[in-house]
């Protein structure tokens, strides 16, 4: 299906409740890379790139997130894919 890269913002209760290691550890299961921080207007921000159909399942994920989180909006935004990432990280805000 080809590569493709996408940007999350998620809002809700979606820090302080394990969402970003959460995160990490969907992404690498999926084999996706990327970075997810917290935002300084509690929301949390995402970009992954993979296989399309692994990051469909990332953004399926992304509208709940973990069972700690109350996901209430998350805004996508599909990008061009760069490869630039070698794994799934945390960053810092």
């Amino acid at each position: 299906m080809g590569q493709k890269r996408i940007q999350l913002i998620c809002r809700g209760r979606v820090q302080g409740v394990y969402f970003r290691a959460s995160a990490r550890r969907e992404a690498r299961q999926n084999g996706l890379s990327g970075w997810v921080k917290n935002r300084s207007d509690g929301s949390v921000e995402l970009i992954v790139e993979g296989e399309e159909d692994a990051v469909k399942d990332f953004l399926q994920w992304a509208q709940t997130g973990p069972s700690t989180a109350r996901v209430d909006k998350v805004e996508t935004k599909w990008r061009s894919y760069t490869g630039e990432f070698s794994g799934f990280r945390i960053a810092g805000n």
